[in-house]
């Protein structure tokens, strides 16, 4: 395979596309964190398309810039299958949640886990919506780990794309502000969203693939600055990054903090004590997890194989079998929903497999180097 005109000046045409989606990004992320920060929320006030607008910055996230290596190791035909797969999935998965919520009376995920399971349901949602919005900070402060000095194999293809599409804990949130709700409308703006982000995440992995083919790496902004080290183009975009994913951190860190406090202090009053405990204890953990990680493409992998598997594929199928009542098991949804949990074991246990053993063929690797190496 020939690398597209890598080093070859600034008229790239997919380099330039591909700046161009991350720089599409880095503005998403930072209207919604003004948003998020500065505007008051009205229960039930949400218009279909600042919802769409809302739900698509919840899928979007740090994702994107391990697509073009998920495209390197797969191929386009295989990746593109892929992405579209798991799209229709996290769709399907909507749509389970959103039906649940009306049938089960509960509009936040944790309840939805305690009224189908009882305290194991609730545990394995705020554990799951935990590890997922860990994975989510330790992989923006992974970036800035790797960009801050300078202004994701196959078995990992699949955790990736869970991970880039993991948005669940948000839809229920987003279906109560929704103004005149009802499942269809939530269903499409879930579809739209959706749809557009689709689009975003194949443009983005393709034309960064097509620039840099199967010297793509983890993380996609590191092998443009590899390339094009005094690029003013790719400065800026590296500074909002930079400045994108460091102010989201403590945006993704709420919900964190609001899952540690329901799963063990729900009956207990607000302390500033236990709240700053929480804080300190969670940013030094991730802080420590983002220096002894090797790379972005290992935490990709974990979480999506295994917190964002659960929040895709398993725990909205299993509160759909548990809540729904007036289905029988016989009835083709029901069927389907435990087609879709067994599909969420299987995607969970076979990626996990695969990942666990490439890092135990890699630290072999490694300690065969070392023992030449002396």
């Amino acid at each position: 395979r020939a690398i597209v005109s890598i080093g070859a000046g600034h008229g790239n045409n997919s380099c330039s596309f591909s700046v161009f989606c991350l720089m599409s990004q880095c503005f998403i992320q930072l209207l919604k964190i003004f948003l998020t920060v500065s505007s008051p929320q009205h229960q039930g006030n949400a218009s279909f398309g600042m919802s769409v607008f809302n739900l698509g910055n919840a899928i979007m996230g740090s994702g994107i810039l391990g697509l073009s290596y998920a495209m390197a190791n797969t191929g386009i035909a295989l990746f593109v299958i892929l992405l579209v797969a798991v799209a229709i999935f996290s769709l399907y998965s909507v749509h389970l949640l959103l039906k649940t919520a009306n049938e089960g009376g509960a509009l936040v995920y944790e309840q939805l886990g305690y009224k189908a399971f009882g305290m194991p349901g609730k545990l394995a949602a705020s554990c799951s919506i935990t590890m997922q919005n860990i994975g989510a900070m330790s992989s923006y402060l992974y970036i800035v780990k790797y960009e801050l000095p300078i202004v994701i194999e196959t078995v990992y293809a699949v955790p990736i794309l869970t991970f880039a599409f993991v948005c669940h804990p948000a839809i229920l949130p987003m279906y109560e502000e929704l103004k005149d709700r009802s499942r269809r409308k939530m269903q499409g703006v879930a579809n739209v969203s959706f749809l557009a982000m689709f689009i975003m995440y194949l443009l983005a992995a393709l034309f960064g693939y097509l620039t840099f083919n199967v010297h793509v790496e983890p993380e996609l902004l590191h092998t443009y600055s590899k390339f094009y080290k005094f690029d003013v183009l790719l400065l800026i975009v590296r500074l909002a990054v930079l400045t994108a994913v460091t102010l989201t951190v403590p945006v993704v860190l709420f919900p964190i903090r609001t899952s540690v406090n329901q799963l063990l202090c729900a009956s207990k009053e607000f302390s500033w004590i236990r709240h700053t405990v929480i804080t300190v204890s969670l940013l030094v953990g991730t802080n420590a997890l983002v220096i002894l990680v090797p790379t972005i493409r290992d935490i990709f992998g974990f979480i999506g194989a295994s917190a964002a598997a659960m929040l895709i594929f398993i725990l909205p199928s299993a509160f759909y079998i548990k809540l729904v009542k007036k289905e029988s098991m016989k009835s083709v949804q029901k069927i389907g929903a435990t087609a879709f949990l067994l599909c969420g074991f299987l995607v969970m246990i076979g990626s996990m497999s695969l990942i666990v053993l490439d890092w135990i063929h890699n630290a072999s690797k490694s300690e065969d180097s070392q023992a030449n190496g002396h």
